[in-house]
């Protein structure tokens, strides 16, 4: 085989690596961040580290595509009464709805299959 070139490959530590702030589509940044390698898709989609810090609430949502993650680190207690701990695999189904609150922080890798839509 053949060496893999620079351009083809990028690689970050999710303990050391520069996360980006998630900023919703109106505007409203909340503090989380991202650590996302594929730049040619959107913010927040595909696969990606995502960082909540301690006291967050996300805005509600409903998922188009489905969801999947897995909780690296901390708690996270959705809006159902549901709390998953570190080492939690979750997946969500295409048109579920709903929101996250996280009392410590929490450190999340994430596949989303596409943007997610904004509910009250």
């Amino acid at each position: 085989m053949k060496p893999i070139a620079p351009a083809d490959r990028k690689i970050a530590n999710i303990h050391s690596a520069a996360f980006k702030p998630f900023v919703y589509p109106d505007g409203t940044a909340l503090g989380d961040s991202i650590l996302q390698l594929d730049d040619g898709i959107e913010l927040g989609t595909g696969f990606h580290v995502y960082r909540m810090p301690a006291g967050m609430t996300t805005m509600g949502h409903r998922h188009n595509g489905h969801e999947q993650f897995l909780i690296l680190d901390g708690e996270l207690h959705e809006s159902d009464g549901t709390i998953l701990k570190a080492g939690d695999l979750v997946f969500y189904r295409d048109g579920t709805e709903h929101n996250s609150y996280t009392p410590n922080g929490c450190l999340l890798a994430v596949h989303i299959a596409g943007p997610e839509f904004p509910v009250d």
